[in-house]
């Protein structure tokens, strides 16, 4: 199949759960014999990157500003893919599905895909008027593709009672990484295996990382837990310059918190590998990829409850209630208190998510939802072969 990625800002990955999404999923699919297309912006991909992997890519132009960067670049993918012949085109994140009805207007054969990663209109950091619009997105999401990915149940059954359109249910995967460096590459960081909570969010308000902070520093000023504990934070803001600034004056002349920036590979893997357990406070996730490889590599997770966090960490995490700061403190306070417990919790977890979050079993299935959308649509064109004979054929033909 000839396959096209929009509503991405790019691959290779540096942050964001979307970008890694699709990593994972265009590369995989390229293996798999597809023709594979990313379109990418060229502040996040550069210029000098025209594969990937076996992953073509598309650099496009965008207007790089909060509330116009995704629509721009996603309406000009959109407009140069209807000229591309492409079999399939997966939109990702509700406001670039809102553009599908583009292809789906000029490129009849298409298959339309989208996934509902999140209900992103309650982040934070959208205003009045860009959160109407991401509620407008979510229902072109029900309306327009031929076929809904949702990445869990609480989402699809939220489909189908506001829409009532159904959708495929496909989880997000784990990425479970290998080699890692050692804490020696922090040098500056004193840190101890074991001896820190550990982070990895983008710095914008939903995602309670000030609540978090909070939670340590009282903890530390009442002395229940050990003075040479850590909270170890990666990532980086996403135009939410006024937080990130609120975030660096709370922690100021504090060394026992740090703020990581964007970390990837063996350092990423090394500030895993060696933490106490994984903390993710957030208000509003979908179904969080930095929360399953954080159980992936064996961390016990302390999580908000959320419904999303819930149905991630199913029994194998400690919850406390979402925004509450006392309930945090103490939850934090059991957790360092007792790393024989939380040892175990994080080994649960680990093999709970090396069994359901298989990025190899969710390709496979992505890849049938993409065959059998084109091969309804194209049913008529082709009444003698499925899809699936038609590029297996392709295939072997080498076309």
């Amino acid at each position: 199949m000839r396959i096209a990625y929009i509503g991405q800002k790019g691959i290779p990955a540096k942050i964001g759960g979307v970008e890694r999404y699709v990593d994972e999923v265009a590369v995989r699919m390229a293996k798999r014999g597809h023709d594979v297309s990313v379109y990418v912006r060229t502040y996040y991909t550069p210029k000098s990157i025209k594969n990937y992997k076996g992953v073509k890519i598309i650099h496009l132009p965008t207007i790089q500003t909060k509330h116009l960067d995704a629509i721009t670049h996603t309406f000009l993918a959109s407009v140069h893919a209807i000229f591309q012949n492409y079999d399939a085109i997966h939109y990702h994140s509700l406001g670039p599905s809102s553009l599908s009805f583009i292809p789906k207007l000029f490129s009849k054969k298409t298959a339309i895909i989208s996934t509902y990663q999140t209900q992103d209109y309650f982040h934070a950091k959208w205003g009045f008027f860009a959160k109407a619009y991401l509620r407008f997105g979510e229902w072109m999401t029900h309306k327009i593709p031929d076929r809904i990915i949702s990445v869990t149940e609480i989402l699809r059954q939220y489909g189908l009672k506001n829409y009532n359109r159904d959708s495929v249910i496909i989880p997000n995967g784990v990425t479970i990484f290998g080699k890692a460096a050692s804490l020696k590459v922090f040098p500056n960081w004193n840190l101890k295996k074991g001896e820190y909570v550990f982070t990895v969010a983008r710095l914008v308000e939903h995602k309670e990382i000030h609540t978090l902070i909070q939670a340590f520093i009282n903890l530390k000023a009442l002395r229940r837990i050990k003075s040479d504990y850590k909270l170890v934070i990666a990532g980086g803001g996403s135009y939410t310059d006024r937080y990130v600034r609120e975030i660096k004056a709370q922690i100021r002349g504090r060394k026992d918190i740090i703020l990581a920036g964007v970390q990837r590979g063996e350092k990423l893997t090394a500030l895993y590998k060696n933490a106490a357990f994984y903390a993710q406070p957030s208000r509003a996730e979908g179904l969080s990829l930095a929360l399953l490889e954080s159980m992936g590599m064996g961390l016990a997770p302390l999580v908000s409850d959320i419904p999303e966090n819930l149905y991630a960490v199913a029994e194998h995490g400690k919850v406390f209630q979402v925004g509450d700061l006392f309930d945090l403190m103490n939850k934090l306070e059991y957790m360092f208190n007792n790393p024989a417990k939380a040892k175990l919790m994080g080994e649960k977890a680990c093999q709970m998510v090396k069994e359901k979050y298989n990025w190899e079993n969710i390709v496979r299935d992505i890849e049938t939802v993409y065959l059998e959308a084109f091969d309804e649509k194209n049913s008529s064109a082709i009444p003698m072969k499925s899809a699936h004979q038609v590029f297996d054929s392709r295939r072997i033909s080498g076309s």
